[in-house]
């Protein structure tokens, strides 16, 4: 039996500005793009892993949230500390450049870290931690 990651969610708050940053500066292309009661749930994903993509999706829509719930997401969201997800490439230093140019938040430039990865820390506009690892 073999499991696959399929999808991960990461909440939103703009889905244009996040529809700039995962396709124009990541680059990754667009699979879906649903819009319901002025929301709007955006999948992206590599191009090269079809099976493979983020739904970015309006945060705490969930009808089990309650407000005070609903008020610490905006809260964490608004710090960067609700989601994040770990990307990888071959080319760290210019996929970092392009994010950079690309107006990414920069939240740690590529350095060597001592448990053996190179990697660096963006924030996309929702402020989740987006870390991106070079492939060795």
């Amino acid at each position: 039996m073999g499991i696959n990651i399929h999808a991960s969610f990461l909440p939103h708050d703009d889905p244009d500005a996040s529809l700039v940053f995962y396709r124009d500066v990541l680059g990754f292309e667009v699979r879906n793009d649903v819009g319901y009661d002025g929301m709007r749930w955006i999948t992206v994903g590599p191009r090269d892993q079809p099976d493979t993509s983020i739904v970015l999706q309006p945060p705490a829509v969930d009808p089990g949230v309650t407000d005070e719930e609903r008020r610490t997401i905006t809260e964490m969201m608004a710090k960067g500390t609700l989601a994040g997800i770990v990307l990888a490439t071959d080319d760290l230093d210019g996929t970092f450049e392009r994010a950079v140019a690309g107006g990414a938040e920069v939240a740690q430039e590529p350095i060597d870290q001592p448990y053996g990865v190179r990697d660096c820390a963006l924030r996309d506009p929702a402020g989740n931690m987006v870390r991106i690892q070079e492939r060795r």
